[in-house]
């Protein structure tokens, strides 16, 4: 999805989305990001795999844990 910075209102980014609508959100999502730039944002598939499986194994140490 490609995402384009409106305007910056304080500490808030106004984006126009693909559709052409307008979202307000944090404007430290995007950091170095100034008005008028053009900015993708992707799922990172491998990445949010590491973080489940990092997860996964935290638990099962604090199960593991309890059981003992």
């Amino acid at each position: 999805m490609r995402v384009t910075i409106d305007r910056l209102e304080n500490d808030y980014a106004v984006v126009e989305l693909e559709d052409g609508t307008f979202v307000t959100v944090p404007a430290l999502l995007f950091p170095g990001a100034a008005e008028g730039d053009v900015l993708r944002i992707e799922v990172d598939r491998e990445a949010t795999e590491e973080r489940k499986q990092l997860i996964r194994d935290l638990h099962n140490k604090l199960k593991d844990e309890d059981n003992t």
